[in-house]
């Protein structure tokens, strides 16, 4: 799915990108099956508007989130892959250079809900914040553990959403 008409919210619904981040899905020597594994997960709120395979390179990164939250004006940006300790992964530092300010509870909560599963998700460099009105969040680049902090984020991001768009008044 690739472009549609834009926007933070659409009827009822939250303009959202999946970003995957694996040099090898880029390449094509593998297929990616986190992009499936977040469509599954999201409910009929979420609008996904693009999809995208990158390599793990930080630039590009960065340079594809400054688009979708400024140009594109999207509530929800989730990027999957690239937040473990391996030289290639660079997701948060690209994530961290753009962002307005981080939302540190989604990132603490995912870390402690897949700790239940995997006991070394605590080497997870995974961040979440905002640019402008759009939120991003990192998720792990397994398609199980994508699943699994989904599950936990899922009834938290359509009031978060909402506070950004201006459609919650805060207090």
């Amino acid at each position: 799915m690739e472009e549609a008409s834009g926007g933070a919210q659409l009827s009822g619904t939250y303009a959202t990108a999946i970003v995957v981040l694996s040099d090898r899905a880029a390449s094509g020597e593998r297929a990616d099956a986190c992009i499936p594994a977040v469509r599954e997960a999201l409910d009929a709120r979420f609008a996904i508007e693009i999809e995208r395979v990158l390599p793990d390179d930080a630039a590009a990164l960065s340079a594809e989130l400054i688009e979708l939250a400024d140009v594109r004006s999207l509530a929800l940006v989730i990027t999957s892959g690239g937040t473990g300790l391996g030289p290639r992964d660079r997701t948060p530092q690209a994530t961290a250079a753009v962002l307005d300010y981080e939302v540190p509870g989604i990132a603490e909560a995912m870390r402690a809900s897949s700790a239940r599963y995997v006991k070394t998700a605590m080497l997870s460099r995974a961040i979440a914040g905002v640019r402008g009105r759009t939120l991003i969040v990192n998720l792990p680049g397994n398609p199980k553990a994508v699943r699994e902090t989904l599950d936990v984020l899922l009834p938290a991001l359509p009031h978060a959403l909402d506070l950004l768009s201006g459609g919650v008044k805060d207090g």
